[in-house]
């Protein structure tokens, strides 16, 4: 048991070697591969004489008399398997089985109960028993109906390396210790050396002793004395003095190592009595819970303002942690981040706090007045940078990140639960899904902003289905000749209530709900029909559509576009993809290689917006192109900006080395155009021609131009 207690005691920032205890990598390797968890034991009778025969067969234990938030503690304890002693205890025992099936189901565990008569097995079937075991039994029947209750809880992992995995995780989170008698120095998890905010993770022992009061200390130093003089496994607990939790210390002797070693179990404060009622996979309170908490000190008015500030965690992306490491490991994860969030709030210390996961992969903290925002905040902070420390798995580091949203509720707000947790969702979403940090706080105002901009994204997927989204075109013209040589499609979006809006807000509102690739889809397929459909005296212009990194990291893409190319019937010499959203094209090579095979159907690549991104020179380098489209931010100064003159001098000299034709955006004024001429531009857009058309106002300006020509 000492390797698995070893990795998690050794497991941290620093890999300070403790005397006696043994390399991290052999320790955690050891824990995976016997996956040395605690054992969870409840004994209302015979505890002192149970638990020593459990420890007996290679087990820790975690014993209690009592079955108060037994879930709860159970899950907190990182064990797989949980033992209810029912001798000459039957209704207590089919109680506290009821009470714990919840959590034994959630995180896939196995439930076994010593009973006095196997008449009554149906009724802890019933409550939610997994295995039983007849009373009158020795170690070795101990030790075999363990073995049963390991590989079912080794199944519902997955099978062994899964279990395994799993077993390495929740030690990596577990708070525990190890001492040498007659050491000095105590060697702490990583996790205990959070809890008590130490930097280091090999301490003192009056650190420890530092953590209770005079009574305490005489308790501690009284278990571990007979301990040592008895062998027999004890337990001691005390209040933190400076955290104010109940931390109840389960310590035992290991023989091999000459240590003392502790599984720390923390009873939490959550300033509500505890209940049985609470999420199944994390122990933590149920959402109903926090929510008639909030609202309780929303209502009193005896409460120094803010009466409550929320904070709204949500983890990012874990569907991933899923998907690579299996659910199992992905629920550990989840326990994982509980913990860490519960040691966070712990150390604030403040009294008022509640914590609940209110959604898969989303935790809400609720903290009671007297609170501050920029405590509310210090705390938001903390949460982040406790989350992001990455999670061991086996041989492999899980990293994850988080944001977290602030809210609070104005003294002239409508003082109820649901604003508040409202006004949280829509901070969330706003960390998410912008760019101004992990942490976001909302006031009203923010709040109808963050509001407005989720509406944006419900509405652009109606859009799609009520043909809301139009497609112009903006003519791009032959400098030297003054005739109309191509156009790019762009959108816009007609919205029922905002009117017209344009490319930049239509697409900004799809990236943040991940309708990017649908949206780039319909607008590429429309342009392609409708310019599939122009007159034949269109015949010679170009179409340009826009190609988003998002498409180009879609599976078939260039399959997939082609398709729809060749079924709008639109000539593939006469196309030209348009390469969007400079720097967020990770892979350069992967996409050197898609563009090719663009070029090689007879399409033809332009880099667009070549100047606003710190990729544009790897573009040119890495990328097959055609055109290089210089973006107007570039242009749009250079008549009187000597500076700006020549950075786009030099952009067009380089093109031209490189063999690539020039298109200038934004162009508005003749004097940009002829100094534009002077300098080797091939072709320009912008309002000095038009502005985005319709395609019948397209049709008619090409007429007019020809008809000028003519005359």
């Amino acid at each position: 048991m000492l390797c698995g207690l070893a990795s998690v005691l050794r497991y941290g920032n620093s890999p300070a070697m403790t005397k006696g205890v043994g390399s991290i990598g052999a320790a955690a390797a050891s824990a995976a591969a016997g996956g040395q968890l605690p054992l969870f034991l409840i004994s209302f009778r015979y505890r002192n004489e149970l638990a020593p025969l459990i420890e007996r067969t290679g087990r820790r234990v975690i014993a209690a008399r009592r079955a108060e938030a037994a879930g709860r503690r159970f899950i907190a304890s990182g064990a797989t398997i949980a033992v209810i002693d029912a001798r000459d205890a039957e209704e207590e025992a089919v109680a506290a089985c009821a009470a714990m099936a919840a959590a034994v189901g959630s995180t896939g565990s196995a439930l076994l109960v010593i009973v006095d008569d196997i008449a009554s097995l149906d009724r802890y079937l019933a409550a939610g028993a997994t295995h039983y075991l007849a009373a009158s039994f020795g170690e070795e029947e101990m030790r075999i109906a363990l073995a049963f209750a390991d590989r079912h809880a080794e199944r519902l992992a997955g099978g062994g390396r899964a279990a395994s995995v799993r077993a390495a995780l929740r030690l990596s989170e577990s708070e525990a210790w190890i001492w040498k008698p007659g050491d000095r120095m105590v060697t702490l998890s990583a996790a205990l050396a959070d809890r008590i905010g130490v930097a280091t993770e090999t301490v003192p022992m009056s650190m420890l002793f530092r953590l209770m009061d005079r009574e305490s200390r005489r308790l501690a130093r009284e278990a571990i004395d007979r301990l040592l003089s008895t062998g027999r496994s004890t337990a001691f607990a005390h209040r933190s003095r400076a955290l104010g939790d109940r931390l109840a210390h389960h310590i035992s002797y290991d023989e091999e190592r000459h240590a003392v070693v502790a599984w720390v179990e923390v009873d939490r404060r959550d300033g509500e009595p505890a209940g049985d009622d609470g999420d199944a996979l994390t122990g933590l309170p149920a959402v109903d819970r926090i929510r008639q908490w909030v609202e309780r000190r929303l209502a009193d008015d005896q409460l120094a303002e803010p009466r409550c500030i929320l904070l709204m965690l949500g983890i990012m992306r874990f569907g991933l942690v899923n998907a690579a490491f299996g659910r199992p490991t992905g629920d550990a994860v989840l326990q994982g981040v509980a913990r860490r969030i519960e040691r966070v709030i712990d150390r604030i210390g403040l009294d008022q706090t509640m914590i609940a996961r209110t959604a898969g992969s989303e935790f809400t903290i609720a903290l009671g007045a007297p609170v501050t925002a920029d405590t509310a905040e210090l705390i938001a902070n903390r949460l982040v940078e406790s989350v992001a420390w990455p999670f061991v798995s086996g041989d492999s580091l899980i990293p994850l990140s988080c944001r977290v949203g602030i809210a609070a509720i104005d003294g002239d707000a409508r003082r109820d639960a649901g604003t508040l947790f409202q006004r949280a969702a829509a901070a969330l979403a706003a960390a998410k899904h912008g760019d101004t940090g992990l942490v976001r706080a909302l006031d009203a105002d923010s709040e109808a902003e963050a509001h407005r901009r989720n509406q944006l994204e419900i509405d652009l997927r109606r859009a799609l289905d009520h043909d809301q989204i139009d497609i112009l075109f903006q003519p791009q013209v032959d400098i030297r000749s003054g005739q109309i040589m191509g156009v790019e499609a762009l959108a816009r979006w007609r919205h029922p209530q905002l009117g017209e809006l344009g490319a930049v807000p239509l697409f900004a509102t799809a990236a943040r709900s991940d309708f990017v690739v649908q949206l780039s889809t319909y607008v590429q397929q429309r342009a392609l029909e409708v310019a599939a459909s122009w007159p034949a005296h269109m015949g010679n212009l170009r179409l340009s559509v826009n190609v988003t990194a998002a498409d180009i990291a879609q599976p078939n893409f260039v399959d997939d576009f082609l398709g729809r190319v060749d079924k709008a019937g639109f000539p593939r010499d006469r196309l030209t993809v348009e390469v969007t959203e400079s720097g967020l094209i990770a892979d350069l090579a992967g996409a050197a290689g898609l563009l090719s095979q663009l070029r090689g159907a007879g399409l033809r690549v332009a880099i667009d917006d070549f100047g606003t991104g710190y990729s544009s020179l790897a573009y040119l380098k890495a990328l097959p192109l055609d055109y290089l489209k210089i973006d107007k931010t570039l242009a749009e100064d250079i008549t009187g900006s000597t500076r700006d003159r020549i950075v786009v001098r030099g952009v067009i000299e380089m093109a031209r080395s490189l063999g690539l034709a020039v298109i200038t955006e934004g162009v508005e004024t003749k004097a940009q155009l002829s100094l534009l001429a002077r300098e080797g531009c091939n072709y320009y857009q912008g309002y000095l021609c038009s502005p985005p058309i319709d395609s019948g106002t397209l049709e008619a300006m090409v007429v007019d131009q020809a008809m000028s020509s003519v005359d």
